[in-house]
């Protein structure tokens, strides 16, 4: 291979730039998630001063990498506002609803990037959340292979 292709760091050893993350072309985020992008933006950025102090390289191209898609997803976010009823579901809506066995479960509807199920937050893109936005308190909805009425609209 023709050196002219690789980049070496000071020790020799071959270093390239990390790939960009993916980024979605849903830009809707609750003003919580806003907040939480600004928090990453300003950490990340104080974490990439410090590696480019000690000089690690691997650390500098993976802060590099995750400061860009931040800043952009960032750029492109779209607050969503915050609900003032709880007759419909929306982003920023909090659902509980009952499956057919009689479990209940209860998800916040939130942008992409703040979804986590297991600490009870959903995109707002999921089937799931998909199947719920605009459905009242009564409604029954699919859930996976089976259906679920909806028990509770919260803010």
């Amino acid at each position: 291979m023709s050196r002219a292709f690789v980049r070496e760091s000071e020790g020799g050893e071959a270093f390239e730039d990390l790939p960009d993350r993916p980024v979605s072309p849903h830009h809707l985020v609750t003003p919580s998630g806003l907040a939480r992008m600004d928090q990453a933006i300003e950490d990340l950025n104080k974490r990439l001063a410090e590696a480019q102090g000690t000089g690690d390289k691997a650390e500098i191209a993976r802060l590099s990498r995750d400061l860009r898609y931040w800043s952009l997803r960032r750029a492109s976010a779209e607050v969503a506002p915050v609900p003032t009823d709880t007759e419909h579901v929306r982003v920023g809506s909090k659902v509980t609803f009952e499956r057919e066995d009689g479990r209940q479960q209860t998800y916040r509807i939130v942008g992409e990037d703040e979804a986590n199920p297991a600490e009870g937050t959903i995109s707002y893109v999921s089937p799931l959340a998909q199947a719920l936005m605009g459905k009242e308190v009564g409604d029954t909805v699919p859930v996976g292979q089976a259906t679920a009425e909806i028990v509770a609209i919260d803010i």
